[in-house]
């Protein structure tokens, strides 16, 4: 069993047998290993999701997929995604067997068996592409619940610092990253199933962790740990009811429908940046040890950032946040269109500090603070759902761009739209009303 322990100097050291605190407690079903776990859920899944998605493109043009190919590959599972992602979440919404952790059980046990079976399968490009698509697909539809399972236990009494822990998971995207990308061009795209099938064992392992406290228990007691979201007004109330008539939910949460607009154009360009990556270094003189270099340093910056979000919202709301990473992700592209080296590129993927790392716990804070209880996990879902559709968009024109026009003229593409997604942002945000929910007093 894996077991954490504290030394002299206040360092974690990783051992075998339970886990202690500084003082010899046993913490393993204590609250205060509950960041612990939540961090170890994120790492797995976002070191796999490195290997699945950051690498998507290196696997399928491995396999003799052309560019276009691939684009239509990643776009049918990004749309089968963003369709189950609402139905999912309106699904989990509602009393009933199909809970958070019930369903990322069901997911990571078939992206596991998924991975497995691509390791068999060899010449095959029709059982590659449907195999492939639907893990791609499957890994995309439980992000958004391993979103709403930290906001649950929470408001079950349980200690998650979120922010730690979903940097934690960037750090676990960018140390999979630096390692697979030399150990691709040393011993074939074959690692990155491997790798992917042993993260999605240790998911398995760690959700069925994941025993919500009892009524009356210790860890149901609100913790002060909790006071990072608290003091931002971001936990909703109890009551409320559901809006699962997608005309009322707009209705309700105007800015937020709008906004989701923007979201679709600025990950048009994000994901045309992630899908597309290995084709832009391959242009620019690098190649997969590049890609994994460039993967690492995008994704480890997101950490300190999202460690330190709660604090920042205590300063900053979390719409103007959004705002901000808007245009970061912007300059991230501009950058790119004008680079010459791998030098630039690297510059480029450093403003994910500003725009990706900022974005994702702003938007999750965003929905926890403004949506019923009800509708939350619908929240999450309509975030990852744009961010599909725009990668599903992406992947379509990208794919075809890059085929017939070459790198450049993609990324301008690229460019433009997502300058079209910062202003729709900004018009939601400004000129629209945010839905609130109404603080009861104690």
């Amino acid at each position: 069993m894996i077991t954490i322990r504290m030394d002299r100097s206040g360092f974690i050291q990783i051992i075998t047998g339970v886990i202690f605190t500084q003082n010899g407690d046993r913490i393993l079903n204590s609250s205060k290993a509950w960041t612990i776990k939540y961090a170890l859920l994120n790492m797995a899944y976002f070191a796999a999701f490195c290997t699945l998605h950051a690498y998507a493109a290196v696997y399928l043009l491995a396999q003799g997929f052309s560019n276009t190919e691939v684009g239509i590959l990643l776009a049918v599972a990004n749309v089968v995604s963003a369709v189950c992602q609402p139905l999912v979440a309106g699904l989990i919404d509602k009393p009933g067997p199909l809970t958070n952790k019930n369903f990322i059980i069901i997911s990571v046990s078939f992206i596991m068996a998924g991975s497995v079976l691509l390791m068999f399968v060899q010449n095959n490009k029709a059982v590659i592409f449907l195999v492939y698509a639907l893990i791609y697909m499957i890994q995309f539809a439980y992000q958004p619940v391993m979103t709403a399972l930290c906001f649950e236990y929470r408001k079950a009494g349980c200690d998650i610092f979120y922010g730690l822990a979903r940097g934690l998971g960037s750090a676990g995207f960018a140390v999979t990253s630096a390692f697979v990308g030399g150990m691709v061009e040393k011993k074939g795209v074959s690692v990155l199933l491997v790798v992917n099938t042993a993260m999605m064992m240790l998911s398995l392992i760690v959700i069925l962790m994941f025993k919500k406290p009892e009524a009356g228990s210790p860890d149901m007691i609100n913790k002060e740990a909790d006071n990072d979201v608290r003091e931002n007004g971001s936990e909703a109330a109890a009551s409320g009811e559901a809006h699962n008539n997608i005309l009322e939910f707009a209705r309700i949460y105007p800015a937020y429908t709008l906004f989701l607009l923007g979201v679709i154009c600025i990950f048009f360009s994000h994901n045309m940046i992630n899908d597309f990556m290995i084709q832009i270094i391959r242009d620019l003189g690098g190649a997969e040890t590049e890609l994994g270099y460039s993967n690492f340093l995008q994704a480890i910056l997101e950490l300190p950032v999202m460690a330190l979000i709660g604090l920042v919202l205590k300063r900053i709301s979390a719409a103007k946040l959004l705002l901000f990473s808007g245009v970061a992700f912007f300059v991230k592209i501009l950058i790119l269109i004008f680079a010459k080296s791998m030098t630039a590129m690297y510059i480029s993927q450093s403003f994910q500090l500003f725009a990706y790392a900022v974005f994702i716990p702003a938007a999750a804070y965003y929905v926890n603070e403004t949506m019923e209880e009800l509708d939350q996990v619908k929240g999450q879902a309509f975030i990852t759902s744009s961010i599909t559709v725009g990668g599903v968009f992406s992947n379509l024109i990208s794919g075809t761009i890059l085929d017939r026009l070459g790198v450049k003229p993609m990324l301008v593409t690229g460019t433009v739209v997502c300058a079209l997604g910062a202003v729709i942002a900004f018009i939601a945000f400004t000129a629209l009303k945010h839905h609130r929910i109404p603080v009861t007093s104690e």
